[in-house]
């Protein structure tokens, strides 16, 4: 790892200290996978703040895959409203849990092309999954990851995935868990799309600033 990367990620690591914990990461510290996988399902397009009132509100209704598919699509709708495509997210939460009964005794598997097989989960629901809720290597890229780490210049990628594959060559296996965590809390309160606060940024120094027409 160079010097560059490793003054990047002490500064993460700082900054982090200062910002709120993602709710998805916070749910992971209780031990619950599945938990995990209905938070991150919810999150998808979703503000933090909204994620976390939607499956707080869901999860006193049900918490495990046997009570979740008990509640109607109607009655999940409108726990976990105003979440993004909150309509087609019911649904999704209702077959996930279906597939949970069916094929893994309604546990969450802790293997990333397991994950991957149930529908509606993609390479960051699952790779979130691992990571927090079974504390394993697990390297998820969202908008936030691939975005700031395109913006760093720490890879060129034009998509997700591409970013996951080209950040796995580059971070040692032990930052591939709280990468994620870090970037996350950063792109929300820092390192906005557009007119990001480069003024207040600890690692602004490091950054290429790819691609960034205004900043404050």
């Amino acid at each position: 790892m160079d010097a560059r990367l490793k003054k990047i990620i002490a500064g993460l690591e700082e900054s982090y200290k200062d910002y709120f914990e993602p709710f998805v990461t916070k749910v992971g510290k209780e031990n619950y996978p599945y938990k995990v996988l209905i938070s991150t399902l919810i999150s998808l397009r979703t503000k933090d703040a909204v994620t976390a009132i939607a499956a707080e509100k869901l999860f006193l209704l049900a918490d495990s895959p046997q009570k979740m598919i008990k509640l109607s699509a109607e009655q999940i709708k409108k726990a976990i409203y105003p979440a993004g495509f909150y309509k087609r997210k019911a649904q999704t939460i209702i077959d996930a849990s279906k597939t949970l009964i069916e094929k893994y005794d309604g546990q969450v598997p802790d293997d990333l092309d397991k994950l991957l097989e149930i529908k509606g989960v993609g390479r960051k629901t699952a790779n979130l999954v691992v990571s927090e809720g079974f504390n394993m290597p697990g390297l998820c890229v969202d908008t936030h990851v691939h975005r700031i780490s395109n913006r760093l210049g720490l890879v060129k990628t034009k998509n997700a995935f591409g970013t996951e594959i080209a950040l796995k060559g580059l971070l040692p296996l032990e930052y591939w868990k709280p990468f994620n965590m870090w970037l996350v809390a950063h792109g929300q309160n820092t390192c906005n799309p557009v007119s990001p606060k480069c003024s207040l940024c600890k690692i602004s120094g490091e950054c290429m600033k790819v691609s960034v027409i205004k900043s404050r």
